[in-house]
């Protein structure tokens, strides 16, 4: 099977990746594709890394990353293309069984119509927000880790089927130095408007812990806010497994788009580097981790500073349950599990 995966990355780690790497916008389409895959943004290269040790033939192609997209132009001689041009003629070239978007919005309608005639399954994952009915209908195939959309998106008239995140090990061989360890941290989105009630619980919390944050746009805090004053600036890719790995405890919290559900990278990016992860308890936690063996569950800001405070005065605890949380996700979340998931949907779907 050959499957072509259409992902994206946000703007801000783009700007921040090609200003690290001077000149690395006038080099070779491989060379740039293989640096941004060693950031371990996102899910970076993990599904065409294990989808290739099942013997499939796969390839990341990041449409929003201009100056990767455009290397790969130059080289097939094309001038001036806009970025749907260019995915289209990269289908043309790779000529997959099934194209897999990692993100629903960012082709235009047209383009998703030009790729469901061209014969290949044209496939979506999300854990957003949806778009409409009518985006939706533009894919043969739909894959969430929202247990609550499957229903949804299969009463919109299109096969879907639940399909959980995971986490890439090979990031542990790749962690190297570890910064300074921190008692609490979270890295993340930190918008006090998009986000507001995960992220007030968080700000609530930080005025009784002494939480450091790492994360993008801070709009919506007042500049006396306990995040504002623990912000210490973005963290993308490996820069924020080295934070986590660093922490003693490492908070999470869902968007509102996730309902009574768990289900975000943090879950498996925490645990999968060992660090102990206090999150907030949903309905079907326990289908991913025991909680209070493998993770720590808080309800509301009162009960996570407790929670805290407790796994911090015990280090034997806290160790425990850090490693029996890590060996879950060793065990059951890794991306070479899911792949094996992966591939077994898509030839049910073809």
């Amino acid at each position: 099977m050959r499957v072509l995966i259409v992902d994206t990355c946000y703007s801000a780690f783009l700007t921040a990746h090609y200003r690290r790497h001077e000149g690395l916008e006038r080099r070779p389409y491989a060379e740039q594709w293989k640096a941004l895959m060693a950031t371990h943004f996102g899910t970076a290269d993990a599904y065409s890394h294990y989808l290739g040790e099942l013997g499939h033939q796969a390839h990341e192609v990041v449409v929003d990353c201009i100056p990767l997209q455009q290397a790969w132009a130059r080289e097939h001689g094309l001038k001036e293309a806009a970025p749907d041009e260019i995915l289209l003629a990269q289908m043309d070239d790779y000529r997959p069984d099934v194209v897999y978007l990692q993100n629903l919005h960012v082709l235009s309608d047209e383009t998703m119509v030009r790729l469901g005639s061209s014969g290949a399954l044209v496939a979506g994952q999300i854990a957003s927000a949806a778009p409409p009915d009518e985006r939706l209908r533009l894919f043969d195939l739909l894959l969430t880790s929202f247990p609550h959309f499957v229903e949804r998106f299969r009463a919109a008239g299109v096969p879907t089927e639940y399909f959980k995140i995971g986490f890439d090990p090979r990031v542990l061989g790749d962690l190297g130095e570890l910064p300074p360890e921190q008692p609490v941290v979270f890295v993340g989105a930190l918008n006090g408007l998009r986000h507001r009630a995960g992220n007030r619980v968080l700000a609530r919390a930080a005025k009784d812990l002494p939480v450091q944050f790492w994360g993008y746009d801070l709009r919506g805090w007042a500049p006396w806010s306990p995040l504002r004053r623990r912000y210490n600036g973005e963290a993308w890719g490996i820069e924020m497994f080295r934070l986590l790995a660093s922490a003693r405890t490492v908070l999470n919290r869902h968007i509102a788009d996730a309902g009574e559900y768990a289900n975000n990278m943090r879950l498996y990016e925490a645990t999968g580097v060992g660090s102990l992860l206090v999150t907030d308890a949903k309905s079907n936690l326990s289908e991913l981790f025991e909680p209070g063996r493998e993770v720590v569950t808080y309800t509301n800001a009162d009960q996570l500073v407790a929670q805290v405070r407790r796994y911090l005065a015990d280090d034997d605890a806290r160790r425990e349950i850090a490693a029996a949380g890590q060996a879950r996700t060793l065990r059951d979340h890794t991306y070479s599990v899911r792949m094996q998931e992966l591939a077994a949907i898509l030839d049910a779907h073809r």
